[in-house]
């Protein structure tokens, strides 16, 4: 399966030039404040893709998905987008798994403090998990900021050692990134924009069994 690997499109996904592929995946803040017009004009632009496989998870701008309830977000997803919050899917014997979670900064969507609050979460990933689609990155990779600060979550990093999926593919952090491949695992920071919301990286294209 050939996997596009795009994040922190924030509104401006219509500018992105897209590769060829079976499957494309958007790690979370497809918006710049969450709210429904910018929600609904990006899910207008996601299905008119030409991928077999569309999966969406939200980040900590799409506040959206975290004000309104499960029944009032699956009344808006259009047929053929897959939105992953805290759940999986298999999709040609691959399981995926998506989470929005991110360490607590500045009171964002989807925020969880550090330890146990936010362990809760990480607890509930598979440990068959192929490929795992969170928000935020492991502490230490493909998470430094502009100023060198490590704000990963150690948690997850935790969490995804333990498990060693095939790919994690996370953004958040812009200017983190890049891809690495480390004891097997692909880590993947698909953000496409960098600290000053510049569209100025390319979608992240990698091929899973």
């Amino acid at each position: 399966m050939k996997i596009i690997s795009i994040s922190d499109t924030h509104g401006k996904h219509k500018d992105l030039i897209l590769p060829p592929g079976d499957t494309i995946i958007h790690a979370g803040d497809i918006s710049m404040k969450g709210e429904l017009s910018e929600i609904l004009n990006f899910f207008e632009w996601f299905t008119s893709l030409n991928y077999k496989f569309k999966i969406l998870i939200a980040g900590n701008h799409d506040f959206y998905f975290e004000r309104e309830s499960d029944q009032t977000i699956k009344g808006i997803i259009p047929n053929g987008i897959i939105y992953l919050n805290d759940n999986g899917i298999t999709l040609e014997h691959v399981k995926f798994w998506g989470s929005p979670i991110t360490p607590w900064f500045f009171n964002w969507a989807f925020n969880r403090h550090r330890g146990e609050p936010i362990q809760r979460h990480w607890d509930l990933i598979p440990n068959d998990t192929d490929v795992l689609i969170t928000h935020g990155p492991i502490f230490r990779t493909l998470d430094t900021t502009k100023d060198g600060q490590h704000v990963g979550c150690k948690d997850l990093f935790n969490k995804v050692h333990e498990i060693k999926p095939q790919a994690h593919i996370c953004g958040h952090i812009h200017e983190a990134y890049g891809m690495v491949e480390i004891s097997g695992t692909k880590f993947i920071n698909a953000s496409v924009v960098n600290e000053k919301y510049n569209l100025v990286n390319t979608p992240i294209v990698f091929e899973i069994n």
